[in-house]
């Protein structure tokens, strides 16, 4: 494929068109058995479509450029499970485009629940300059491999408020703890790691 593709980026926008009009089948037979012409004017048919998609669901074009890259670059590789039998080039793209849409949304939900799981625990202000310590590497190691040894209840509380936003009552109501176990097992849990924070921050 070379020439096809710079890096991870899919082709430009100037895309050679193929001279004589296909029909969708026989593009996407071609696509199929790796005609790069097809993948040149599959992109130039769909893309754009395939971009709207994305830019709509994720509210930003240049994380809906990447989408749309990514799908190109992952049909083209696995072309080979393409079954025309089972519906259209066009609509094997679109299925494409949602699962990589859900994948960009998820990395969004994860990377969101980690930063405020770390800044949760962040080191209190003592007059010297932290900026940023909560969204430090170091820091965020510190506390997922601290929460991941705490005994299971405690675990399993402040996971629940952290990475599902659920109120302590909620926690209660939903794991059958008594509403004072909750808070318990949430204060010893805070003050385990919060210690551990303060510990590695005193070291550095």
């Amino acid at each position: 494929m070379t020439g096809l593709w710079a890096g991870s980026r899919i082709l430009a926008a100037s895309v050679a068109p193929v001279t004589i009009p296909l029909s969708d089948d026989l593009l996407a037979h071609g696509f199929a058995e790796g005609d790069e012409a097809c993948l040149n004017e599959a992109y130039r048919r769909w893309g754009a479509l395939l971009f709207t998609i994305a830019s709509r669901k994720l509210g930003d074009p240049e994380e809906a450029k990447d989408v749309t890259q990514q799908v190109f670059v992952g049909a083209w590789r696995g072309r080979k499970n393409f079954d025309s039998e089972r519906g259209s080039l066009k609509t094997w793209l679109v299925g494409i485009t949602h699962k990589k849409i859900a994948d960009a949304l998820e990395r969004r939900s994860r990377h969101m629940r980690d930063q405020r799981a770390v800044a949760a625990f962040a080191v209190p202000d003592d007059g010297t300059d932290r900026t940023g310590t909560a969204d430090t590497v170091v820091d965020h190691i510190v506390v997922m491999d601290e929460l991941d040894q705490l005994p299971a209840p405690q675990q399993t509380v402040l996971r629940m408020a952290f990475f599902e936003d659920l109120s302590q009552a909620q926690i209660a109501e939903r794991t059958g703890m008594p509403l004072g176990t909750v808070k318990s097992h949430t204060r010893r849990g805070m003050m385990r790691l919060k210690h551990r924070l303060e510990v590695d921050s005193e070291a550095r």
